[in-house]
């Protein structure tokens, strides 16, 4: 069993927790292959629709109407005090159903969502711009992110720092204040900064920043695709300027940066703890390879919420080992994988609120263990 979570029996699918949450995982290269594991799912799981598909943006779009149509004519109408209380509401709400938006237009950027890439590319564009994401420029370096998770030199993603990089304020921010305010920062800022400056990211040897055609994220041949993105992220934001002058800007704010707050805060908390915990190893050129790099993930439990988000939140390992699957497969195929990963698959239920604390307290930076072989680094707090 691996990292604190719940393996199935194969016989008669019993789950069994793990006592300890922290366990390492099993470093070693795995005894099975990731066609080994592909051949218990069934063949059905690959198979994308495209109505059920649009079903899920129809559900999702029709849902955010509903909380925008509530808040936009009702919320207004409340005394002061109830106000002030029905607009985080709505906020969170409105936030947590976007989120579901986002990552369905992540599930385009993956090719998951039909058969068609060009109709893929459509509507994750117009899903992804609409939430301030430039869709081809994420596509992009996030398909570089599944190409070598658990690489230190090579993941574009919460990279953990080696011991050697760890800077003077890490120091300070190494107590319970500190870890809130670290949390707070990054939660309200951390994707922005991700885009604009690559905070967080891999190392390049020139500024790297998503809305640059000629950033070395990118390659020659992707980056007109670049500029399209570019090109809806302008079209929105001129969209709420418009609104701005017409509406207001406090309504604007209210009404959209509101949710889209949470969204992003959604967005860095899911990746964060996705690929963030003390029993995860990571690996440097002499040791990586892609089959452990994607195990070195773990599925989370976010309650209700893991429906809201299409199981992003529970299904990640099934969905770093085959990214094309559609959401709405991929906790059938959760299930039909766990004996077959045995201790290598991880799934860790602690609380949410508990696990971003402890890995914030816990995974400051990654170094080696004596005891284990070179290349293989694992999460340390002691600075």
């Amino acid at each position: 069993m691996g990292a604190g979570g719940r393996m199935s029996n194969p016989v008669n699918g019993e789950k069994k927790p793990n006592p300890d949450p922290l366990q390492r995982v099993p470093y070693q290269k795995p005894p099975f292959t990731v066609g080994d594991v592909k051949k218990a799912i069934p063949p059905h799981c690959f198979n994308r629709s495209v109505i059920r598909s649009f079903s899920y943006v129809v559900y999702d779009l029709t849902i955010a109407s509903i909380f925008y149509y509530l808040a936009n004519n009702y919320i207004a109408l409340l005394p002061s005090p109830l106000a002030y209380v029905a607009w985080p509401v709505y906020w969170i709400c409105q936030g947590c159903v976007l989120t579901g938006v986002w990552v369905i237009a992540h599930e385009c950027g993956h090719h998951a969502f039909s058969d068609y890439q060009w109709l893929d590319d459509t509507v994750g564009l117009v899903l992804h711009s609409a939430l301030l994401v430039p869709y081809f420029s994420w596509k992009y370096s996030h398909r570089r992110h599944h190409s070598n998770t658990g690489s230190i030199e090579h993941d574009e993603v919460f990279v953990p720092k080696l011991k050697s990089g760890v800077r003077s304020t890490a120091r300070l921010l190494n107590n319970p204040p500190g870890r809130i305010l670290t949390l707070l920062v990054t939660l309200t800022m951390g994707w922005p900064l991700y885009l604009m400056f690559n905070v967080s990211g891999r190392y390049y040897d020139r500024f790297a920043c998503h809305f640059d055609p000629n950033s070395p994220i990118y390659s020659k041949r992707e980056r007109a695709q670049i500029f399209i993105s570019d090109a809806g992220i302008l079209t929105v934001l001129y969209v709420l300027f418009r609104l701005a002058m017409t509406k207001g800007l406090t309504w604007v704010l209210t009404m959209y940066a509101g949710p889209l707050l949470v969204v992003n805060g959604f967005l860095v908390l899911i990746t964060f703890l996705q690929h963030t915990h003390p029993s995860l190893p990571h690996y440097d050129s002499t040791e990586w390879d892609w089959l452990r790099g994607a195990l070195a993930t773990i599925d989370r439990d976010y309650g209700v919420l893991n429906k809201v988000f299409h199981n992003i939140t529970d299904t990640h390992v099934a969905h770093h080992l085959f990214s094309t699957m559609p959401h709405y497969h991929a906790m059938e195929a959760t299930k039909v994988i766990k004996p077959i990963l045995g201790e290598y698959y991880q799934f860790d239920g602690t609380s949410i609120f508990k696990a971003m604390y402890r890995e914030t307290k816990e995974c400051i930076y990654v170094d080696k263990d004596e005891e284990v072989k070179d290349g293989v680094y694992w999460y340390r707090n002691k600075i």
